[in-house]
């Protein structure tokens, strides 16, 4: 990944695999603290929020929608479906946004009707996700 972004998806997938168990499927309450924790990894990296055109409008609202979901007793399956629907909308509104940070921050008003790469891309990495077979049984837990 060029730019910024490679860092931000390692911190990212670090964080998310240092509270998913190595030896056993996630239970809801890893799966929900997965999501937060990635966000948090990225957020503290980055130090973008919510609104400055970046990946982190996506993510913040999937990882959001996400762990309420699976706190609620959503099905995993449903949960993540769910939140990812969250995330590409949340993407696809970055097209709305002036950038604040990032390397689309110089082109400012130039960027506005176009959607953030970063966001686009995790959104389709999340969708993605959510068309992989499921061997572990998640929805069990």
């Amino acid at each position: 990944a060029g730019g910024t972004s490679g860092a931000l998806w390692g911190a990212a997938l670090r964080a998310l695999g240092a509270v998913l168990p190595a030896d056993r499927a996630p239970g809801r309450e890893e799966l929900a603290s997965a999501a937060t924790e990635a966000l948090a990894a990225v957020t503290s990296l980055g130090g973008a929020e919510v609104g400055d055109k970046t990946l982190v409008d996506a993510l913040a609202p999937f990882a959001t929608a996400f762990a309420v979901q699976l706190r609620a007793g959503a099905p995993v399956t449903e949960a993540y479906a769910s939140a990812v629907a969250e995330a590409r909308t949340a993407a696809e509104h970055t097209a709305d946004l002036r950038p604040r940070i990032g390397r689309a921050r110089p082109l400012a008003d130039r960027s506005v009707g176009t959607p953030d790469p970063g966001a686009t891309s995790l959104a389709a990495v999340l969708t993605a996700v959510a068309t992989l077979p499921t061997t572990t049984g998640s929805d069990a837990v």
